[in-house]
């Protein structure tokens, strides 16, 4: 007999009555990966580069060893196969699953051109990924833009996003602004996500009765005013930042973002606050913008 087995036996003879076994989670996963260049990158932005790249048909052929290679030989990651099947599960995006037919499944509407007057009519989502220094992860934010007053609506934050959350911030979103809008309903504009193509996520729309269209892959340009936004939160408030916790990085950015829509002069709205600007645009004193093309 083993050694070993002979201490484990002995220890269970010792233990008590009550005693239950602990079932152990492994090792908690770090959710990023590192690239060629030594910078990490969040899973989230992985699954992203995947979902683009197999909605965009190039990749709906490959399982996920031959989109393991293509991620490391496009976006130079060091990543390996059993990650990149971990995280098309996680998505339903493994091979065959994606873009198999199905009669409940919404039609795909890509972003149409289009000029907006006031607000809204159009409102755009993404997602962005901070990092939490003290705890060696990263987070996501998920925010919904008013295109034309720049508000932000509604917004998800926190150490996972899936369309469930995604969905709860749209649905903030409808809360703030649904007793505004009349019979205009807005379109949501996102792009290709994981979190933008689940099943989920277009039933959740056409209960809110909103129509959800997606730009077309590797466009962000169609996608612009949140992108700018997030290049504001990145220089005015993540930049000069070191989160340590995820409350301490909720709290600065909630409060930046509570800044931004309250106070924060914006260029484009004859330097009014977002908030005031909407404000003045519900009792029709707003001082005149050109329609914005997007």
């Amino acid at each position: 007999m083993a050694r070993a087995t002979y201490y484990a036996w002995r220890a269970r003879r010792q233990r008590p009555a009550s005693w239950t076994p602990k079932r152990g989670g492994g090792r908690p996963r770090r959710g990023y990966v590192w690239t060629a260049n030594d910078t990490k990158v969040a899973e989230g932005q992985v699954l992203e580069w995947l979902s683009e790249f197999i909605i965009a048909g190039d990749g709906q052929a490959y399982g996920y060893r031959k989109l393991t290679t293509w991620l490391r030989r496009e976006h130079g990651l060091i990543i390996n196969k059993k990650t990149v099947y971990r995280l098309l599960r996680s998505a339903d995006l493994l091979q065959g699953q994606p873009l198999r037919p199905s009669g409940n499944r919404p039609p795909r509407v890509l972003a149409a051109n289009r000029m907006v007057t006031g607000p809204n009519q159009l409102w755009e989502m993404d997602l962005k990924y901070g990092y939490i220094a003290g705890e060696d992860r990263f987070f996501y934010l998920c925010s919904v833009i008013d295109v034309f007053d720049r508000c932000i609506l509604a917004y998800h934050l926190g150490s996972h996003c899936t369309a469930v959350q995604a969905l709860g911030a749209l649905e903030g979103a409808v809360r703030a602004r649904q007793a505004d809008w009349g019979n205009h309903v807005p379109v949501i504009r996102t792009d290709n996500g994981p979190q933008f193509v689940a099943q989920r996520w277009a039933i959740g729309c056409q209960v809110l009765g909103i129509t959800h269209e997606r730009i077309p892959v590797a466009t962000p340009n169609k996608n612009a005013h949140i992108e700018s936004w997030h290049s504001l939160l990145e220089g005015e408030c993540w930049r000069n930042q070191v989160f340590q916790t995820l409350a301490e990085a909720y709290t600065v950015t909630a409060e930046w973002i509570r800044f931004y829509n309250e106070r924060r002069m914006h260029g484009s709205l004859h330097d009014w606050a977002p908030a005031v600007y909407y404000a003045q645009c519900q009792t029709g004193t707003a001082p005149p913008i050109h329609p914005v093309r997007c």
